[in-house]
């Protein structure tokens, strides 16, 4: 099992509460109609899922994360009562085979020991005809102006810090190969961007990174295994900081995206109902 390199620290969920369909799933919006049944795997703190649930009311919506601590702070902001939050792993979903008509996973696949094997569990609980939807940020990719040095040395440490932890930091270029692998067919491949630019966007991007090679999961891991001191990490931390304070200041963290048509054929025998 990979290990989550974000963790949950408060610069963590600062950036996973912001997350909306508009800025993160419109690649999926056409197939979320009135009457809709929707999990949303990796979940996080929901703002995504319940959003999702007005989309699609009254069709049933759930969402799935790995961490206790996260679905209780999901369940307290659907206020609402909406959707069914419940704690599990992607890799052996709690639901019956071909319960839902989309299954969707935002920045989850990245952070997977196995991501084809989440793949098909995912296809698993597809109901034929319905959608497995996957978008993740591919840190290779990353751009930015001005050229800090520091920044060039934060994307390094985290993509050796994230690839040490069992996960895949570009996986968004690799989503079309894995659903290919997990014997998902009619994949369509589409890429979107998330870009930093104005002085409110920049303080916001550049502040929480600042504060998580600080402070989150990410500067303990880093620490921990040597890979950086706690000096270098305030080093780094201040660069963001500079990043975030200048003009001319732009970053663009790109994204794959996939939509995956189940037939109903992916579904693997061996594996066990849940």
């Amino acid at each position: 099992m990979a290990t989550y390199t974000h963790g949950h620290h408060e610069s963590v969920l600062r950036s996973h509460t912001w997350r909306t369909v508009a800025n993160s799933a419109a690649y999926l919006r056409d197939a979320l109609t009135p009457g809709t049944d929707v999990l949303d795997v990796g979940c996080g703190p929901g703002t995504i899922t319940v959003e999702l649930a007005g989309l699609v009311a009254p069709g049933r919506v759930a969402g799935l994360d790995a961490s206790a601590e996260v679905i209780a702070a999901a369940q307290a902001a659907d206020r609402a009562g909406a959707v069914e939050f419940v704690t599990g792993d992607a890799a052996a979903l709690p639901f019956d085979a071909a319960s839902f008509d989309v299954v969707h996973a935002h920045q989850l696949l990245q952070h997977v020991a196995d991501p084809v094997a989440v793949l098909r569990e995912l296809a698993r609980v597809a109901r034929p005809g319905g959608v497995v939807a996957a978008r993740d940020s591919d840190y290779a990719g990353m751009i930015w102006h001005p050229r800090l040095l520091g920044l060039s040395e934060w994307l390094d440490l985290y993509r050796t810090l994230a690839g040490g932890n069992g996960g895949e930091p570009d996986a968004g270029r690799r989503l079309l190969a894995w659903a290919h692998e997990a014997g998902l067919s009619s994949v369509s491949a589409t890429a979107s961007v998330w870009c930093f630019s104005t002085p409110e966007d920049r303080a916001w991007w550049g502040g929480l990174w600042a504060d998580r090679v600080t402070s989150s999961a990410f500067a303990e891991q880093a620490v921990a295994r040597a890979l950086a001191t706690t000096a270098d990490l305030n080093r780094l931390a201040a660069v963001w900081r500079e990043w975030a304070g200048h003009d001319d200041g732009w970053f663009l963290v790109p994204h794959g995206e996939i939509l995956a048509r189940v037939t109903g054929f992916e579904f693997v025998p061996s594996a066990s109902p849940h």
